[in-house]
């Protein structure tokens, strides 16, 4: 009898190692697609500012080997807490690559641009929640620590921190940077299972960081008289006002950035008024500004190199009854015209007046309010039936 109760018992074990295998087999992939726009520019944009350059033959790390990833990503982390842009986190680092890395420790050179730092901090609460390794928490902890450091009393965020030279410093929204962190922060303030790491002290300092930083987004929603529009993808970080960056991207009613920071305020809980009014006005903007009948086609064209990059294509607009609705990235303050900029800030009125370097190196036409519109309806049925 005894026999036959151990042999039950070690079979439950069994069973129960088992399970817990293939549940941790099922959960060890991490996605890794938030590292996609730094790793292009490692990898595919030339860029004086790279501490180490990637190799022609550069091996990557699979998506399975997410620890391995994790380590990188530990070894990326600067002493403030924060992270660099623009390395590949799964590209496996030569020694002497890796110890540049590690002497570069209090360079901080830290971010929040081509989802640098929250894309890490996202990445490492998962890793944390699989192996249950304590030094990816500690990483964790530091990053959000650094997070609530950058914070402006405004409640926004930099787009660089601590060096907030020139346009480094405005409220950015280009690129998700300012949303990414916010999301961040919500899934800590949601107690999301992965997230729910902090100490409650901790997690307090959080809350307010997360609250300051949706009134944040309410206060630099643009105005025209008693009519909410959209934002720019940039803000004065005192003022709040929409303000130029880089030569071509001038400050302007952004559709793009816009479209994220309204699909965020529709996932908040329990919206307040003015949150629902945001959106409600956001809303208006996107279906008064779209643009029927054209697309934006990519075709071949002579081979020509640039500072950043080489390209044998290049982009126009052609005319298509038939098109779905599309947007221009960037319409004009002052009379809501589509506005098109080259490097030389200066601004035109057509995409075939930009430049070839710049029709191709960057997006001037978005579909993301589309996929605003779409969730519109579903959001209106959900805070209507509270």
């Amino acid at each position: 009898m005894k026999c036959r109760v151990l042999s039950l018992i070690l079979i439950m074990i069994h069973l129960n190692n088992f399970a817990q295998e293939k549940k941790n087999e099922t959960f060890s992939i991490i996605d890794t697609f938030e590292f996609e726009n730094s790793a292009h520019h490692w990898n595919d944009i030339k860029d004086t500012d790279k501490l180490i350059e990637p190799l022609e033959d550069q091996k990557k790390y699979s998506a399975k080997e997410f620890e391995k990833i994790a380590d990188n990503i530990l070894l990326y982390q600067k002493n403030n807490g924060g992270w660099p842009k623009n390395y590949d986190m799964q590209a496996i680092l030569t020694s002497e690559q890796a110890d540049a890395i590690k002497n570069s420790k209090n360079i901080f050179n830290t971010c929040f641009d081509n989802s640098a730092t929250f894309s890490h901090l996202n990445y490492l609460a998962k890793t944390y929640s699989i192996s249950k390794k304590e030094k990816y928490k500690i990483a964790f902890t530091e990053g959000i620590k650094f997070i609530i450091s950058a914070q402006y009393s405004s409640g926004g965020w930099p787009q660089f921190y601590p060096d907030t030279s020139g346009y480094r410093k405005y409220i950015t929204f280009n690129d998700g940077a300012m949303i990414g962190v916010m999301k961040v922060l919500q899934r800590i303030v949601n107690r999301e299972d992965e997230y729910n790491i902090l100490d409650k002290k901790l997690y307090e300092k959080v809350f307010i960081s997360f609250e300051k930083g949706i009134e944040c987004i309410l206060n630099s929603q643009i105005k025209e008289g008693d009519k909410l529009l959209v934002w720019c993808q940039q803000h004065n970080n005192i003022t709040l006002v929409p303000e130029n960056a880089r030569s071509y991207e001038p400050a302007a009613i952004c559709n793009g950035e816009s479209s994220e920071i309204v699909e965020f305020l529709m996932s908040l809980k329990k919206p307040s008024e003015r949150i629902i009014k945001s959106i409600q006005s956001a809303v208006s903007w996107f279906k008064s500004s779209k643009i029927f009948g054209i697309k934006v086609e990519t075709i071949s064209a002579p081979h020509s190199e640039y500072q950043y990059r080489n390209s044998d294509q290049d982009k126009i607009v052609v005319k298509d009854t038939n098109a779905k609705p599309i947007w221009a990235r960037y319409y004009s303050l002052e009379t809501h015209l589509p506005i098109f900029c080259n490097r030389d800030g200066n601004i035109v009125y057509s995409f075939s007046e930009v430049e070839r370097e710049r029709r191709i190196g960057y997006v001037w036409y978005v579909y993301d309010p589309q996929v605003v519109l779409d969730n519109y309806p579903k959001w209106l049925d959900k805070i209507n039936e509270k």
